[in-house]
């Protein structure tokens, strides 16, 4: 679960590297700001902790006890989702607060590795394409006339 939020956020923001150039313009591979910008993984950060806050206070009180098949009380209508971590971990709260804050010098990290590979992977990706059209363009014609 750790992984998917890192390597999601990563994935996203790699999308507009993988656009292509427009005619004319030099082979040299220009990453955009956010797979360089170390700033951007501080905000992806804090983006990930309000979002862990935000999923913590959902409330699904009422709907594990209408699962069990009984009415809701006062108390199911104020159960959240960071109560029932809770109550299987005591320390859910201090556990959480440390995996987010490793969060942000990993996603550094991924950045730097990702911008030292992606012009790699990208320019061979582009000889594979090549490749691929050249071997397509030697295959004989389906529909070319047996003799």
């Amino acid at each position: 679960m750790r992984k998917m939020l890192i390597i999601v956020p990563l994935m996203l923001c790699a999308t507009p590297a993988f656009a292509q150039a427009a005619p004319g313009e030099s082979d040299t591979i220009q990453l955009p700001r956010e797979l360089t910008d170390p700033a951007a993984a501080q905000r992806l950060a804090r983006t990930m902790q309000a979002m862990s806050t935000a999923l913590l206070n959902i409330h699904v009180g009422e709907m594990r006890a209408a699962v069990e098949g009984r009415p809701a009380t006062a108390q199911d209508q104020r159960l959240t989702v960071g109560d029932l971590a809770r109550q299987k971990d005591p320390d859910f709260d201090r556990h959480l607060q440390q995996q987010v804050a490793s969060v942000g010098p990993m996603v550094q990290h991924s950045m730097t590795v990702l911008n030292h590979t992606l012009p790699v992977v990208l320019r061979d990706l582009e000889n594979a394409q090549k490749s691929l059209e050249r071997a397509v363009s030697n295959l004989p014609d389906p529909n070319y006339p047996k003799r």
